[in-house]
């Protein structure tokens, strides 16, 4: 049994939009090109919460269906630990939850960002995959180890898994007052990091590695060479511009 990030079609919008390619196949991680969206939303805007036209962004979601050529299947994101596993069939209702499990062949799964980690797991031998949302909030209380935790409830084993992190802002720019970097780094050394101008940051990729390779994912299985989205601008980046879309990493069982 495989799975699969993504498939090309004509519009590649998953994969040409970023230019991007892992070591595994084409880039599992949108961007911003591709999309009808105007003006602060320019581009391939996902996000039904940021002030965007309803009509543009119900369109770049038809856009990616027509592209991964099954639904896909997003969540009111909230930075919590919550999981939704899929029903084993029928309709995907839209829920409260920051990650998304299923076995399923016939959606795909999304998780928007626009400086947090969009983090993809698969595991080929099950076909189980997840996407998760994890931001400084849901790392730091668990969200990925939930994420784990109800994927080998479906019969995946974290030592078959893969994981890509995606496209985030990086420790030299995510800058934060230093009580919260002593906070975070308490629980997660890894995330302790300093802004490339010298103030307290945190490094949120550096910290997701450090969870999946304590929940048993082989650090050769995990993608993580993405760039920064605050110094990238073919992703919206929050703290670039406070009213901007979201990108989304996206996949599918094969």
């Amino acid at each position: 049994m495989t799975t699969s990030i993504c498939r090309r079609s004509s519009s590649d919008l998953v994969t040409s939009c970023t230019g991007l390619a892992t070591s595994r196949g084409p880039c599992p991680f949108t961007g911003r090109e591709g999309g009808v969206s105007a003006g602060e939303h320019a581009g391939l805007n996902l996000a039904q919460h940021v002030g965007d036209d309803e009509r543009a962004v119900v369109r770049n979601r038809e856009l990616l269906d027509a592209e991964l050529g099954v639904p896909v299947v997003f969540v009111d994101q909230t930075h919590s630990t919550d999981v939704h596993v899929l029903p084993a069939a029928g309709p995907a209702p839209v829920v409260s939850a920051d990650a998304l499990v299923t076995d399923r062949g016939d959606v795909a799964l999304a998780i928007m960002v626009a400086d947090c980690l969009p983090v993809l797991l698969s595991d080929p031998v099950s076909g189980t995959i997840a996407a998760a949302h994890a931001g400084r909030a849901g790392l730091l209380a668990g969200v990925l180890e939930r994420t784990i935790e109800a994927m080998t409830q479906l019969g995946a084993r974290p030592a078959d898994l893969t994981a890509s992190i995606g496209p985030s802002i990086c420790g030299a720019c995510y800058e934060v007052p230093e009580p919260m970097r002593a906070e975070a780094a308490q629980q997660l050394p890894t995330t302790w990091a300093e802004t490339s101008w010298g103030t307290p940051a945190l490094d949120l990729r550096a910290g997701a590695i450090e969870i999946l390779g304590a929940a048993g994912i082989p650090r050769s299985a995990l993608e993580t060479d993405h760039p920064c989205t605050l110094e990238d601008e073919r992703f919206y980046s929050y703290r670039r511009q406070a009213r901007t879309g979201r990108f989304a990493g996206v996949l599918r069982r094969a």
